[in-house]
């Protein structure tokens, strides 16, 4: 388990292979608990070729020192992550109190 946020990564190989490459990473909380959302992609085992963007928050626990992934939350395509953003967008501009 990594102690570091910055060594936090959703990169994944089995056998020697990548299956899942992260892109880019933006750390939206540091602390005892840190949140982070990914940009990655799946790799198609049949083509041997990358798939679409795709996003994940991850929101991790830090106890003895290392950090350990409590929740997950996928966003499996751009479109929905489009429609997050337009969602949060209008909640932003407009607040109910």
């Amino acid at each position: 388990m990594p102690e570091n946020t910055d060594d936090l990564t959703i990169n994944y190989e089995e056998d020697g292979v990548l299956v899942v490459q992260e892109i880019d990473k933006k750390i939206l909380s540091k602390g005892a608990w840190t949140t982070i959302l990914f940009r990655y992609r799946d790799l198609d085992r049949t083509t041997q070729q990358y798939g679409a963007d795709k996003f994940t928050i991850r929101r991790y626990q830090k106890r003895s020192g290392k950090y350990q992934v409590k929740s997950k939350f996928n966003i499996s395509s751009v479109a929905q992550a489009e429609k997050i953003i337009e969602a949060l967008s209008q909640w932003i501009k407009s607040p109910k109190n």
